[in-house]
């Protein structure tokens, strides 16, 4: 069997690493790649990201499924394109990315079909985002509409922060066709988990929780960024509330897509605020949907996985998944995200990348942000390594990542130092 991923970040990196260990796989090509899976001798690279191409590509090399990481291609139609030439491909569709592509279709969807989520307007006029944030008060979010590579968020404490926030996206036009209408909705307070399914258009498989750390510093301080480290299973996910999110979340939003004509298949994600209570009392909401697995939450959900994780792969993409099963390893995965000079802001590349130990069972370093130019390991992006350890408890998966994190050096880097404060608290 050979299989085709389609990104180049660490979701991608753990999906194709965990893809690899499968017994009926002869191949996996990854595209573009990065200096991580450069380097995996079980990989190989691919360097094309053209969508045309990658159909070609996949024909010609007898591809027998390609599974899609990232967001952008998704948005573009690449599953549409893929199906329309007979390729096995494992992902939504164009009109069911929108879940994720526009936030005004995501929080319009959810109002329509009674998914609980915050109170929000939409606006693409500054002065009308500005007389509603006004009207508001703080704490306050405001979001660019489209795609914005995790950049797009701002958790406006103040007034202030809020309106800097509408001109930086519908004034300077920073964040170009994304930030060019806005979403502007009511702060939630709790805890937060994320929640990941696939989904074949009718039947849904629930992958392990996980729980990301968004904000760039320690004690959640400092801007929003993609994910600066996350830790699988998320303790505040009960059986009870596990239940309960499939029930009030993840059903009426499959159920909901197929109402309005949207089958939905590939990988669905729920951020999830959940407040203080007891676990029947609860107040469940989504603060948006991912169409993909979440990056980093997958590193640390992949080192859990047991089994064949390709042949659940196929069994989605064949519209088969109820007769797929995923088991987990009870302990814990934890992933630390260590980060280029500058990132959030314009990121410093091409910085020597050294250190890295070999993977182990028990930790694994994905790249990101890296790659391989003349045998050398250099920084490419904001994001550039998640170095992901098991560990029999919380405390002990985050000392051996935190020791694999203080062998490997480049100018600039930086981390946070406190993954999985609130399982520890």
């Amino acid at each position: 069997m050979k299989v085709l991923v389609i990104g180049n970040g660490g979701r991608e990196h753990a999906i194709a690493w965990r893809i690899a260990q499968s017994a009926q796989v002869s191949d996996v090509f990854v595209a573009p790649g990065n200096g991580g899976t450069a380097l995996d001798p079980l990989l190989k690279n691919v360097a094309i990201t053209n969508l045309d191409e990658l159909a070609a590509f996949a024909k010609k090399e007898g591809i027998d499924l390609t599974v899609v990481g990232p967001e952008a291609p998704l948005a573009a139609g690449v599953v549409d394109l893929f199906r329309e030439q007979g390729l096995a491909v494992f992902g939504p569709t164009k009109a069911a990315a929108q879940l994720e592509s526009s936030k005004d279709f995501a929080k319009a969807f959810m109002v329509r079909h009674n998914i609980p989520t915050s109170a929000y307007a939409t606006f693409t006029l500054p002065e009308e985002a500005h007389a509603y944030i006004n009207e508001q008060g703080a704490p306050i979010v405001v979001k660019a509409d489209g795609l914005a590579a995790g950049k797009g968020v701002v958790v406006a404490q103040t007034l202030q922060e809020a309106h800097d926030a509408v001109d930086a996206m519908l004034g300077d036009g920073s964040l170009g066709a994304a930030g060019a209408r806005v979403v502007i909705e009511g702060f939630l307070a709790g805890e937060e988990a994320s929640f990941i399914v696939m989904c074949d258009g009718k039947n849904v498989l629930p992958m392990a929780t996980s729980q990301d750390h968004k904000r760039q510093l320690d004690n959640d301080q400092g801007p929003n960024t993609g994910g600066m480290g996350a830790y699988s299973p998320a303790p505040i996910v009960s059986d009870r509330l596990h239940e309960r999110i499939m029930q009030e979340v993840i059903y009426p939003t499959i159920q909901g897509m197929e109402k309005d004509g949207i089958t939905f298949t590939g990988f669905l994600y729920a951020g999830l605020m959940i407040d203080d209570g007891n676990d029947e009392e609860r107040s469940i909401k989504v603060l948006e949907f991912n169409c993909r697995m979440g990056d980093p939450e997958t590193q640390p959900i992949m080192m859990r996985l047991q089994g064949d994780y390709a042949d659940t792969l196929l069994k989605a993409a064949q519209g088969k998944l109820d007769q797929a099963s995923i088991s987990w390893d009870p302990r814990t995965a934890l992933g630390v995200v260590m980060a280029s000079y500058n990132y959030p802001g314009t990121p410093r590349t091409g910085d020597v990348i050294t250190g890295i130990p070999a993977a182990q069972k028990e930790c694994v370093t994905f790249h990101a942000g890296s790659t391989l130019q003349d045998n050398q390991l250099l920084t490419s992006g904001g994001r550039v390594l998640c170095v992901t350890a098991l560990g029999d408890t919380v405390q002990q998966a985050r000392e051996t990542a935190y020791a694999t994190v203080k062998q490997i050096k480049f100018d600039g880097q930086q981390y946070r130092s406190d993954i999985a404060w609130r399982a520890l608290k």
